[in-house]
């Protein structure tokens, strides 16, 4: 089974009627893809989100707010209240982003830590995002005791990759990995074990080869398999069987 592990559905489609995914996910189904995870970036448009995911049993979501947004409010009662919403599978996104924003610096760090301790009371895994935050982002999660979780779209060193897999974090490689300047990615990924990958699109951004510069699609996630199998050295058939295990053992609810 492919499945998008990470893609953001509702920022591909301009329609909130019922049914305006549709077009969007039978082109990925088209192209083998037979799950998708809708990712919450914010407060504000989580709500269109859902509607946008829940006519589609093969469409799960998370609840989240992202590191970049929550400039824009952050109300861990709202999050609370949200996130115990049987049909969110998992927290996030959540984490921190030093390169685009380092003024609140202190609001993503308190920020993050609630994700996880909602996160571990809910008994639901976390969706991480880092860049330019290795040693707060692992050391947050250890002091939160994180209970299970994915670095999603990575591109951090192998030394990031070797630390979050020994706290029992999942790995998630995006359309990054097939970029002519991402050799440092591709090393990681054939170091990273086989049953702690995951693939996805982050869609609508960073489409891979051949589509690059184009807007991505969870289509696409088929692009991201094919290359990640190719540098495991393994079948294409043998890498989705495993990221999907993988998948649906870190976000059992999903089945």
């Amino acid at each position: 089974m492919l499945i998008d592990s990470h893609c953001h559905l509702d920022r591909l489609v301009d329609n909130d009627q019922p049914g305006a995914l549709q077009p969007v996910l039978d082109a990925a189904k088209a192209r083998g893809v037979e799950k998708f995870l809708c990712v919450s970036v914010s407060e504000k448009g989580y709500e269109r989100m859902k509607n946008l995911a829940m006519p589609h049993p093969e469409v799960v979501i998370s609840c989240g707010v992202h590191p970049l947004d929550i400039k824009d409010g952050f109300d861990p009662a709202w999050l609370a209240r949200e996130a115990a919403d049987e049909k969110v599978v998992a927290i996030g996104e959540t984490g921190l982003d030093y390169y685009y924003s380092q003024d609140n610096v202190k609001d993503q760090q308190a920020a993050f830590s609630n994700h996880i301790e909602l996160a571990n009371r809910l008994n639901k895994p976390v969706i991480i995002h880092t860049r330019d935050a290795r040693e707060d982002t692992l050391g947050i999660w250890r002091e939160s005791q994180g209970n299970a979780g994915v670095l999603h779209c990575f591109t951090e060193s192998w030394e990031m990759a070797r630390d979050a897999l020994d706290l029992g974090l999942y790995i998630s490689i995006s359309g990054i990995v097939t970029f002519r300047n991402a050799e440092a990615l591709r090393d990681v990924v054939r170091k990273v074990p086989m049953d702690r990958l995951l693939v996805e699109t982050d869609s609508p951004y960073l489409a891979p080869v051949p589509y690059r510069g184009k807007t991505n699609q969870p289509a696409y996630v088929h692009e991201v398999a094919q290359f990640v199998a190719d540098l495991k050295q393994v079948r294409y058939e043998e890498l989705l069987n495993q990221t999907a295990e993988n998948f649906f053992r870190l976000f059992p609810a999903a089945r």
